[in-house]
């Protein structure tokens, strides 16, 4: 898994959008984070839970996995292409089913760093000529990791486990190239060739990252001193909201950032009190603060 942080889909649709949102598990009483265990990943398998992972961890910048995840018309011939160019180059990946289209994982030997993943695929993705969503494009694939680095405490996007119960079409989506049922399913993940990090490398010599998704560096906290003059309103930098239930919804700017929230309503504000507002895809305060430009001031000690 390579790092402990999790999120778990809901088991109710969200009763105004009909949705079935992540959130980061608390321990109840206390409110801390729970981390992942081997007991949640077992209900996640048996179809009790549904999990969803991150894939750096911000110790290491590094992921154990890459996924690529396309739920477009026309999708799963995009993946097959991808998949038999990454068995040119002895890259056995898994195609997972999914509603609208699959999920293509690439699992590494040991964790491998998150930006040298990313170079890979981006430019092998470029070089088959596919559509990469966020640059100017709502639908195209979207490559997780979607950073090359994280700092601590960011989360950056998770998606949902392998094997995991889609809790809004209420069933499990199977990897092709083994039977229909857990165990012939885990035996086939665990025969797959898992890439190491001097293949990888040698993948990526001469290459960097396509300048068009270069994400851009956000600057380090501490450069920005609080003030007093002004209160930060989310609503002064969100689009268009609507009302649900207590709160309004709008898109996320992180996450649009990053090329997510295509229906626009990952960010739930509360109406009573507008300085209260989450992600339900797991994006913290942090990382909204620093898409709008307005990164969360540090009080400087005298």
């Amino acid at each position: 898994m390579n790092r402990g942080a999790y999120t778990l889909q809901s088991s109710r649709p969200h009763a105004e959008s009909g949705r079935h949102y992540y959130f980061r598990p608390k321990a109840k009483g206390t409110g801390e984070e729970l981390s992942l265990t081997a007991e949640t990943i077992r209900r996640h398998l048996e179809g009790e839970v549904t999990i969803g992972l991150y894939a750096i961890n911000p110790v290491t910048q590094r992921s154990k996995w890459v996924a690529i995840d396309a739920d477009y018309a026309g999708a799963i011939e995009d993946l097959l292409k991808l998949q038999y160019s990454l068995q040119q180059d002895a890259v056995e990946a898994a195609l997972e089913m999914s509603k609208r289209g699959g999920h293509l994982w690439i699992f590494m030997e040991r964790p491998a760093l998150a930006r040298e993943c990313r170079i890979y695929i981006y430019n092998l993705a470029l070089k088959l000529g596919m559509r990469i969503k966020g640059i100017g494009l709502a639908e195209g694939i979207e490559i997780f990791p979607k950073h090359d680095e994280l700092r601590s405490g960011e989360y950056g996007n998770a998606i949902r486990g392998p094997l995991g119960i889609h809790r809004g079409a209420n069933r499990r989506y199977w990897f092709y190239g083994a039977d229909y049922n857990p165990e012939k399913q885990m035996a086939y993940l665990n025969r797959l060739r898992k890439l190491s990090e001097e293949q990888l490398r040698s993948f990526i010599t001469g290459k960097t990252m396509p300048p068009e998704f270069e994400r851009k560096r956000n600057a380090p906290a501490e450069t920005f001193v609080r003030s007093s003059e002004h209160e930060f309103r989310i609503l002064e930098h969100v689009g268009k909201v609507r009302k649900v239930g207590r709160n309004y919804v709008a898109q996320c700017p992180s996450c649009a950032e990053a090329g997510q929230d295509r229906s626009g309503d990952n960010l739930a504000i509360s109406i009573n009190d507008p300085r209260k507002y989450i992600c339900w895809a797991g994006c913290t305060k942090e990382m909204i603060r620093r898409a709008v430009g307005c990164p969360i001031p540090v009080r400087r000690s005298a």
